[in-house]
């Protein structure tokens, strides 16, 4: 069955790279995932799957304790869950990826059009290429290749495009609310063929930093909160020494700051000639995988307090904690699940080579189905992180259809198989 799959792929290799490049092309960027999802749901119609396409409830969703998005209206933002049906008596597993890309940003640092899809070198160009279309398309043609080799399974396979991944997964809420659930899942992110059971959550996070203002020709009637803010970094950093040092998990060895805490934005003062009197700091506070989104939130919140017995000015003058943004639950796979065991015995198959087994570095929507829908999770899929998000984001073709490979053998030997079609 392996050599089947694998010479169906091989052969279908160019109707693969075409269907990638069709989704590359279209820039379904946040509010603009029509006309992709049109694309899937006909693609999940022509594999004779069961379709549902339906645009998430914002008004309902913004009640739910993980809802997170800038937005609460997804007019012309679709889901798209296709599921292929099976005998009965297997264990069901669902295929989650996103369809949503981050913007391309400045078209002058990319070599070719950022929706190109150009195929060069056996690397296929664009936005999304690698963050997830890739991965996406690794699980059509899985699903296809069963289906067109007349493969049965005993088991449900639901195969989920969503949206909103990029700001916190409201696309995959929506779905876990519908109802989709599944006795294990997969989402085939930018892992380079590593196997992820576990995922790190984070939090977005402000503080503003208080000071007094005066001229800038009497500076010392006046206290800078630029310079308080450089304690505060300071102090920050310190938290985010301690949290890491806690960190002995192996599957985090080659990482050199397991769960990083990232000031990514700086804003403060208003006139050269006046001392600053407010700065504000924005950044990313990692979750450990096995960690509480709260539990994380209150170790800050204690942190923080310990501001004043660094200066005795934050004693009356706090750098308080504020959550906004974007937030990713983390999640955990135990590492003796039958999924794991599955995958990477199929990995071997495949790549005749033993698995990297490692911690996601980033968040995915693998802490919510893992959590909130209470289906055991693992991330593995194409595509290297070090180019999603950045000018010429690409994908190496090669690892799309070995992925494919891997995963079409997970499905029948996770779902279990039922014999051939007539």
């Amino acid at each position: 069955m392996q050599k089947q799959i694998h010479e169906w792929i091989r052969l279908h290799r160019e109707d693969g790279t075409e269907f990638l490049q069709k989704m590359v092309r279209i820039p379904s960027t946040q509010g603009h995932e029509k006309e992709a999802q049109a694309l899937i749901a006909e693609k999940f119609r022509e594999l004779k799957l069961d379709v549902d396409v339906w645009e998430p409830d914002g008004e309902a969703l913004e009640a739910h304790p993980y809802f997170c998005s800038p937005r609460n209206r997804f007019t012309g933002s679709p889901n798209v869950v296709g599921v292929m049906k099976g005998s009965g008596g297997g264990r069901s597993i669902l295929l989650n990826g996103h369809i949503d890309v981050v913007p391309e940003g400045n078209r002058d640092q990319w070599q070719d059009d950022p929706f190109g899809g150009n195929v060069v070198d056996g690397k296929l160009y664009g936005r999304g290429a690698t963050d997830m279309k890739g991965g996406n398309a690794s699980l059509f043609i899985a699903v296809e290749a069963i289906q067109s080799l007349g493969i049965k399974l005993k088991g449900d396979v639901i195969v989920q495009s969503v949206i909103e991944e990029e700001s916190g997964g409201v696309g995959t809420l929506a779905a876990i609310v519908k109802g989709y659930r599944a006795d294990a899942a997969l989402i085939p992110e930018p892992t380079n063929l590593r196997i992820f059971p576990k995922q790190q959550g984070s939090m977005w996070f402000r503080t503003q930093v208080k000071g007094r203002s005066a001229h800038g020709g009497t500076r010392y009637e006046g206290v800078s909160a630029i310079e308080k803010s450089v304690i505060v970094l300071q102090h920050i950093r310190e938290l985010e020494e301690q949290r890491n040092a806690r960190i002995s998990d192996p599957l985090y060895a080659q990482n050199p700051i397991p769960i990083p805490i990232n000031i990514g934005v700086i804003q403060g003062g208003n006139w050269p000639s006046s001392v600053a009197d407010t700065v504000k700091l924005e950044g990313r506070m990692g979750v450990a995988p096995e960690e509480k989104l709260d539990e994380a939130k209150e170790e800050m919140a204690r942190w923080m307090e310990g501001l004043k017995g660094k200066d005795p000015w934050f004693e009356e003058h706090p750098a308080t904690v504020e959550w906004f943004g974007a937030r990713w639950v983390p999640g955990s796979v135990d590492l003796g699940h039958d999924l794991m065991r599955v995958l990477m015995e199929q990995y071997r198959e495949v790549k005749h080579e033993e698995p990297i087994i490692e911690a996601s570095p980033w968040g995915t929507d693998g802490g919510l189905l893992t959590q909130l829908g209470e289906t055991p999770c693992i991330v593995f899929g194409p595509g290297i992180t070090q180019v999603a998000h950045y000018p010429n984001e690409h994908i190496v073709l090669d690892h799309v259809f070995q992925a494919a490979e891997i995963i079409a053998l997970t499905l029948i030997h996770w779902c279990g198989f039922d014999g051939m079609e007539a």
